[in-house]
């Protein structure tokens, strides 16, 4: 691998580019691992925004007519009145109501609309910035883009690794210190596991 790498740079510009293009993102998910780990003594104070509308009749009418899928007007009545663009495909239509779930990082959210009486409720919750930024690190609802985000982040954490594990090779002969380390860093969360993880 070292002279693959070698033919597109050196090892310790594969290793110093890595580092600079991984740098927030480790810390991102350093920082969210110690408040996931912790999750249950941090404390959140959800806050949450109800909204309750009467659709205009006209717009109720076109919702009684079974259709592929939901009559323009009706949509953008419903973003208008929300305030948001809304991801229509998980929308569910059954005989007495229309029900949209709206998962989000740090918060969750619904809308739903009575057939019978025009009623919107629309609710909104938010439980604020940790919980927004641990749900980044657990890729919970972020959506196909943050997910290609984590994997390329994971590849280039990798080529960090590798790279600076072809360094330490390199140094082995001038600090005698390198590989007691390096096994130690190793094996400790191998111990743990085996030990104490049942």
């Amino acid at each position: 691998m070292a002279n693959f790498l070698t033919r597109f740079g050196t090892l310790r510009q594969w290793h110093w580019i890595s580092s600079a293009l991984c740098l927030a993102g480790m810390l991102l998910f350093a920082v969210t691992g110690i408040t996931l780990n912790h999750a249950g003594q941090i404390e959140a104070r959800p806050s949450v925004h109800t909204l309750e509308k009467q659709m205009p009749e006209a717009l109720r009418a076109q919702l009684n007519t079974p259709a592929d899928a939901l009559p323009t007007d009706v949509r953008r009545w419903l973003e208008r009145t929300v305030g948001r663009r809304l991801d229509w495909r998980g929308l569910e239509w059954s005989d007495e109501e229309l029900y949209l779930a709206l998962p989000r990082p740090g918060g969750d959210g619904w809308l739903s609309v009575d057939l019978d009486s025009g009623e919107l409720l629309y609710e909104i919750t938010d439980r604020g910035w940790v919980a927004y930024f641990n749900d980044l690190h657990k890729g919970r609802h972020t959506g196909v883009l943050w997910s290609w985000f984590i994997d390329l982040f994971a590849v280039v954490c990798v080529v960090f690794s590798l790279t600076g594990l072809w360094l330490l090779m390199r140094q082995a002969g001038r600090q005698a210190w390198t590989w007691p380390l390096t096994l130690a860093g190793a094996l400790i969360p191998l111990l743990l596991m085996l030990l104490f993880i049942h």
